[in-house]
């Protein structure tokens, strides 16, 4: 390996950041890690922080051996760059929102682990019984970051502290969390009441910190949640990998959004001649036919639609290699809302997995809603594109294969399998396509709404659709606006303004994403000619791993 020494840098920063953060070296499947949790103290997060400077350093001061390494340093100085910034400013210790916090990767670790044999159920123990003095240290940081003015906006600690409430039993329909976990261990003696006594004070813990949110945080939060220029232009390039100029995104944003609803509009007519979109929405919904009742049962056919699809690529418009030829579809434990993927382990052991996170109430499923949605989380979207990454040893390295993940890059490319998946003949029924351009529309609302909120700007005086002309954008305007374009139960609608309130950044690297990947391919179209190759162009896209936008588009400028 000293004859790669970016690789060697990256590897050694892979395994030392899995040992300070045992919830990442899970969520990466690097095993030995299972029965702890990282020190959430503030020096805890100094610790991992010194790593993350000395990494940037030392790889700065090496040189690439081929180009390989070349795509490799470009990608890890740009990651690690940027980590050295959001730490720099104050943000990376007091980021916390209805999505994103130390809180939520304690819970939803749990949902990652083997949970099959006695080591399984021991580690399972000792992890659920470090919960308690984790989330003490944890209010020890968020405390000490207030004192210094760096906190989130009220709504958002108000907000987890609901869903705190949800996951321990005291408020809606999913019950206590760690004891819903226990209750099912195949395990006896002394290590299952371990396991019992352990749950009860892991819940005592969470709820508690659930009042700490309320009580001391949520009065210190900030009372304006747009976050402003400064903060957001670096979460920006946090999520794109990418300088964007803001002002003509939002522009683009309305365009996007125009373009898709006369789409939408056209299609509309192929479902019902001379109809709406709501009109023909109605119909959809309104047709027995086309929906799927209990939350189980649309579990299996999102399984079915994942499997098919996976089997009819394979082999013919994308090379899948045999390790990835297995996905799990997968109910969330918690009713907070939300659909997303986490990847396989480093092994295979545990396959990549698509999760539902079904709001209490919704029983009731629209599948043509949903056919996109299994081709962005699964194949071609992000279950092609994270396990190939996994399986491509003899061409990236361990960070770039398990460690790197960048939004724009890969919600990019998500949304953009979406559309090739029309291209490709899958959305030939009107319905499916329809559903199609909704995600979509509801994609480019999101450009529109995160940059105007934040940046409070003005909504355009001429802007296509009469709303609210010249005023200045604000939470209440904004979750008017995606009532107006998002075709979506209102609980779901509620949770995602939440959810960009508190992620300044994230919702528009969708889109802005699959345009650079639109883009991206253009280009290798135009550069090559007759020689392109479409298979030939994802295969070696993907087998760069995942990079900042701007070092994507220079190293597919290189292939």
């Amino acid at each position: 390996m000293t004859q790669r020494p970016v690789d060697a840098i990256a590897d050694t920063f892979v395994e030392e950041y899995a040992t300070l953060d045992p919830i990442t070296a899970t969520y990466l499947g690097i095993a030995g890690h299972d029965d702890a949790l990282p020190d959430l103290s503030p020096d805890g997060f100094t610790a991992r922080e010194g790593l993350t400077r000395k990494a940037l350093a030392d790889a700065t001061d090496v040189a690439p051996s081929d180009e390989r390494e070349r795509v490799a340093r470009e990608a890890f100085l740009e990651r690690l760059g940027l980590d050295v910034e959001l730490v720099d400013s104050g943000l990376n210790r007091s980021d916390f929102s209805v999505i994103s916090s130390g809180l939520h990767e304690i819970r939803q670790v749990f949902d990652l682990m083997p949970s099959e044999g006695e080591e399984a159920w021991a580690n399972i123990n000792a992890r659920v019984a470090a919960v308690p003095d984790a989330l003490q240290d944890y209010r020890i940081t968020l405390a000490e970051e207030a004192s210094k003015g760096n906190v989130a906006a009220a709504r958002q600690y108000a907000e987890v502290a609901t869903q705190v409430r949800n996951w321990t039993g005291q408020e809606g329909k999913g019950g206590d969390f760690f004891a819903n976990l226990v209750k099912g261990c195949e395990v006896d003696g002394a290590l299952k009441d371990d396991l019992a006594t352990n749950a009860k004070a892991a819940t005592r813990a969470m709820a508690d910190f659930g009042m700490f949110l309320e009580d001391e945080m949520e009065p210190r939060g900030r009372q304006n949640e747009a976050v402003g220029r400064e903060h957001y232009s670096l979460a920006s390039r946090q999520f794109l990998g990418a300088t964007v100029d803001l002002e003509q995104t939002y522009e683009w944003g309305w365009e996007e959004l125009k373009r898709i609803e006369d789409e939408m509009v056209a299609t509309s007519n192929l479902i019902v001649p001379g109809s709406s979109i709501d009109e023909a929405v109605a119909h959809l919904d309104a047709d027995p036919a086309r929906r799927v009742e209990g939350r189980e049962e649309f579990r299996q056919w999102m399984q079915q639609l994942a499997d098919k699809t996976l089997a009819e690529l394979a082999d013919t418009h994308f090379d899948i290699p045999e390790p990835i030829r297995r996905i799990e579809c997968m109910l969330a434990p918690t009713n907070d809302g939300g659909i997303y993927y986490t990847g396989p382990s480093e092994d295979f052991t545990r396959p990549g997995r698509m999760w539902w996170s079904v709001p209490d109430g919704i029983d009731s499923f629209s599948p043509w809603r949903e056919v996109t949605t299994v081709f962005h989380e699964g194949v071609p979207g992000h279950h092609l594109q994270v396990g190939q990454t996994t399986v491509r040893k003899e061409l990236l390295n361990r960070w770039q294969r398990l460690m790197c993940w960048v939004s724009g890059h890969g919600e990019g490319w998500a949304l953009y399998a979406e559309r090739l998946m029309d291209d490709l003949g899958y959305l030939a029924d009107p319905a499916d396509k329809l559903g199609m351009l909704d995600g979509q529309g509801f994609r480019a609302a999101r450009v529109i709404i995160d940059i105007g909120m934040h940046l409070e700007l003005e909504i355009p005086k001429d802007n296509p659709f009469g709303f609210h002309p010249g005023e200045t954008w604000t939470p209440a305007l904004g979750l008017e606006f995606m009532r107006q374009h998002c075709r979506m139960d209102d609980p779901t609608i509620v949770f995602e303004v939440n959810r960009y309130l508190g992620w300044p950044g994230q919702a528009p690297s969708y889109k802005v994403g699959e345009r650079i990947w639109l883009d991206a391919r253009d280009e290798a179209k135009a550069r090559k000619g007759a020689d392109f190759d479409l298979k030939e162009f994802h295969t070696a896209a993907l087998n760069l791993g995942s990079l900042g936008l701007d070092p994507l588009k220079a190293a597919l400028a290189r292939i």
